[in-house]
């Protein structure tokens, strides 16, 4: 038996405290789940303006985040708060794994296909929602994806031998996690944009600039690594570099064993998973997006 242990927090991104509690402890659970372990116990993590914001705040983010750990079946054991000008919450999690089922974001090999489990733009959505432009129901379908938890689609990874890496997309966006897979090795890869799954509601924000500042600082980190198609729209390119909370888990495992994996995902409800590219044995070091 190995363990796992992670922890992370951030700032509300929702303005609901019980739905920011919800999301924060999805998103903090989500590295268990991408290593393909069972989250098993949790610690609060929290920073609250205890003079200038009402207790009853905390409690709602407490109470949200509360039932998302019951939700994963993980119980809480403690956990360490201090007074702060700006509120953050989150969780240190522990887990557990097999020694010799350890899968690590690195490690996909040619010919392996590559699966993602949510769809992209939340990021995006949340800047939109800070400019009071945001329509109901786009911030409930965002929520709604952030919120959801990543362990039914790594129970279901799990029952293939097969994976040779994972990991969950989220502050470095689509292209920045995915340039973490073959940074340094002997691979490259290929994403079919047209085939990664996005929120559609996005494109004129994005085309008319409301992105955040996250996506920018991903985008000049890594697009030395990227080439793009004549085929992929500009916007789709803003969107893959887009910052996610909480955002699905990026696959990699053989082709065949992909299909059977995505479909799998499909009937255990994952809908939006969907096989999104390749992984090549040129050109080394970069992805190609068409």
């Amino acid at each position: 038996m190995a363990l796992i242990q992670t922890l992370d927090f951030f700032t509300p991104i929702v303005d609901d405290p019980y739905t920011f509690g919800q999301v924060a402890v999805a998103n903090a659970l989500s590295d268990v789940y991408a290593m393909g372990g069972k989250a098993l116990t949790a610690m609060n993590i929290i920073c609250f303006p205890i003079r200038t914001m009402d207790i009853s705040i905390l409690h709602d983010i407490l109470r949200g985040g509360l039932d998302k750990m019951r939700e994963a079946g993980v119980i809480l054991v403690g956990g360490h708060s201090v007074e702060d000008n700006e509120l953050k919450y989150g969780l240190s999690v522990t887990g557990t794994i097999h020694p010799d089922r350890v899968l690590l974001n690195r490690g996909a090999q040619a010919g392996d296909a590559l699966i993602l489990t949510k769809p992209l733009g939340t990021g995006i959505i949340n800047t939109v929602l800070k400019a009071d432009m945001a329509s109901d129901e786009m911030v409930n379908k965002s929520i709604r994806c952030m919120a959801e938890l990543n362990r039914k689609a790594a129970d279901v990874m799990m029952r293939f031998d097969s994976v040779h890496a994972c990991t969950d997309v989220t502050g470095f966006g689509l292209l920045g996690h995915a340039s973490e897979m073959i940074d340094g090795s002997d691979v490259g890869i290929i994403i079919q944009s047209s085939a990664v799954p996005v929120f559609a509601e996005i494109q004129p924000f994005v085309e008319m600039g409301i992105i955040p500042g996250g996506l920018n600082r991903n985008r000049n980190f890594r697009l030395h690594m990227v080439e793009t198609g004549p085929d992929c729209p500009p916007w789709l390119i803003d969107v893959f570099f887009d910052p996610q909370t909480s955002g699905g888990l990026l696959i990699a495992l053989p082709e065949k064993a992909a299909v059977e994996l995505e479909q799998q995902l499909h009937d255990a409800g994952i809908e939006a998973a969907a096989i999104i590219g390749e992984v090549v044995a040129e050109p080394t070091g970069r992805i190609i997006v068409r």
